[in-house]
């Protein structure tokens, strides 16, 4: 889809990049920029950095930056026409009709018919559920303690025992074998014809976050295998960024997410009153699953199943959601086995109060050392003590690391002095295990280290154009965007140039929108990003900007000499040559 430049760059302006972000990520003032947490990954300290003035926002920790565009993109997984559609609204400007190549009307073609698809599926097997046809599956909601309310809040469903029920009813809808094999709702055999992937199922539609269908699961009717099934990901599905019940959860008032192992779970969970829960999709939890809880909260409470295999899934989830910056509760459900049969069991308020009461990740985990030994044994006690000390001296903030110590030696009542002499000595021995695991780091060639010194130059002279522009008027007839030999410099240089030259200023942000790859849109807001490290003193500034010049405009004259055979022409490079070092740079 084709905007003009002067519509993207209108859109952009009428959009502050603090206000939009700001929205995302806590940012505090300082100085002329804002800093906050980086979303974009795992972090303590502030390192994510938004300027006003610049209109880009850097990550001076992990190298994510970018416009205003650049961060629709990466974090909500936008396409540019959908970042530009969306600040476009945001802003009040209508954007025009856009003609669009044959590939991508193809392509946007495609995700919309698949969207129709999925909706259409979704609305068949809601009616069929309150046919005669769907009693089985009705019933069985209804056994479940399911009300009607929810299952129309969640547009559950059934799934016929006909393996071409839904085969042949999108068929009269329009869509060709081919569109419907790839919606993984059906498969397509050259014998046997279609045959539906659900049947004989309770349906749970999957919907994103803006509320659109995007696959399905289905719980089998009887004694089938496999128990649950689940859509196979498509172009529209993909289960490591998505979550059940998160278009939901994300509009909850509550400030935690509670995370629980299946769709039924979630279901009870919203109709008992807690519509903070959401589930992953039928897979195992991912880091994916991790940085998308982390858009929505700071903390997550984990109510898996409290079976092994729960236990064992929630031990898997913990150091992934740590990762991601989370802090993390554990829900105890005892005597229980998962939140649908507890909120049956127990109710509301019960269910209110082991949330209160939930325990931090840490001393769940303690509890599952202390459940592996008898404690009413010397030896095993020892045994355990050892096994929870490893585990305290892995927390890195002191002050943390003395809370749980505290809190462990409360709890199984052990010598907090002992105990703490045991986590500085297994401390001691993990720095020296770390500093012995350490990867040799692969060598730079000599030849990566010359290539690169050859870019710096020209890389550090980019960062003081955008510093200081007085610099265009001083270096005008002396160094143009051609003497910028890197490919990405030279590019870049041609529209700060430009931009001076029309304007009298330069506008970074504005330059970012030609770079269609991500990783050269880290490298270019890297440019605009870096600060210069100026001396108390005017002349040694000049001093190294001087510098800096000369290094560009001496490989700028040697490139020309090495493809020229001209005696004329290399006796004008000879004479530029020697007026550059004579070179002075006012500031």
């Amino acid at each position: 889809m084709f905007y003009s430049d002067d519509l993207i760059e209108e859109v952009r302006s009428r959009n502050d990049i603090v206000d939009l972000i700001s929205g995302y990520v806590s940012l505090k003032k300082k100085g002329s920029s804002y800093f906050g947490l980086c979303p974009f990954h795992n972090e303590k300290s502030p390192s994510f950095s938004v300027s006003r003035d610049k209109q880009m926002y850097y990550c001076f920790g992990c190298g994510a930056g970018g416009n205003i565009f650049t961060f629709l993109m990466e974090y909500e997984n936008m396409t540019f026409p959908e970042a530009m559609q969306m600040l476009a609204d945001r802003a009040g400007i209508e954007l025009p009709e856009q003609e669009t190549s044959q590939e991508a009307r193809r392509a946007a073609d495609e995700k919309a018919r698949l969207r129709e698809m999925n909706k259409l599926a979704a609305q068949y097997y809601y009616v069929l559920l309150h046919r005669d046809r769907g009693e089985k599956g009705l019933r069985y909601l209804q056994q479940r303690g399911i009300l009607d309310e929810t299952i129309r809040h969640f547009g559950l469903g059934y799934a016929d025992i006909y393996r071409d029920d839904l085969y042949q009813f999108l068929k009269q809808k329009g869509y060709t074998d081919e569109e419907m094999k790839n919606s993984g709702l059906v498969s397509i055999d050259e014998k046997h014809g279609g045959s539906d992937k659900f049947w004989n199922r309770v349906m749970f539609p999957i919907m994103d976050v803006n509320n659109r269908v995007i696959g399905f699961g289905g719980r089998v009717m009887g004694d089938g295998n496999p128990k649950y099934l689940n859509s196979q990901e498509t172009k529209l599905f993909d289960k490591s960024r998505n979550l059940y019940g998160l278009n939901f959860a994300r509009s909850s008032r509550r400030k935690e997410l509670i995370l629980c192992e299946g769709y039924l779970d979630v279901i009870s969970m919203h109709q008992a009153g807690f519509t903070n829960a959401v589930a992953s999709l039928g897979t195992a939890f991912t880091s994916g699953h991790g940085v998308l809880l982390k858009r929505y909260t700071d903390r997550v409470v984990l109510s898996f199943d409290s079976d092994d295999a729960g236990i064992r899934a929630a031990n898997r989830a913990i150091p992934i959601l740590k990762e991601a910056g989370l802090s993390i509760r554990v829900l105890d459900l005892s005597p229980y086995k998962d939140p649908d049969e507890f909120i049956k069991g127990a109710g509301v308020e019960a269910m209110e109060e082991r949330l209160r009461q939930a325990k931090s990740s840490f001393m769940f985990q303690m509890d599952q050392i202390a459940g592996k030994y008898r404690m009413d044994d010397p030896e095993d006690k020892t045994k355990c003590f050892h096994e929870m000390a490893k585990q305290l001296a892995m927390i890195e903030e002191p002050l943390e690391r003395r809370n749980y110590i505290e809190a462990v030696s409360t709890a199984y009542l052990a010598s907090r002095k002992e105990l703490e002499q045991l986590v500085n000595h297994y401390g001691t021995l993990g720095i020296s295990q770390k500093q012995e695991s350490i990867k040799p780091v692969r060598q730079t060639s000599q030849k990566e280290m010359r290539e690169e010194s050859k870019k710096q130059p020209q890389k550090l002279l980019l960062t003081w154009l955008v510093n200081e522009p007085v610099l265009f008027q001083r270096l005008k007839g002396i160094l143009t965007p051609d003497d910028f030999l890197e490919p990405m410099y030279h590019s870049v240089a041609m529209m700060l140039f430009g931009q001076y030259e029309e304007d009298g200023q330069v506008c970074p942000a504005r330059i970012i929108n030609q770079f269609v790859d991500t990783e050269e849109q880290k490298q270019v807001a890297g440019l605009f990003n870096t600060t210069l490290k100026m001396a108390p003193m005017p002349e040694d500034n000049e001093k190294a900007v001087t510098d800096i010049v000369r290094k560009v405009k001496l490989a700028s004259i040697e490139a020309k000499m090495s493809r020229s055979n001209d005696i004329l022409e290399w006796q004008e490079l000879i004479k530029e040559k020697a007026d550059i070092m004579k070179l002075h740079i006012s500031l």
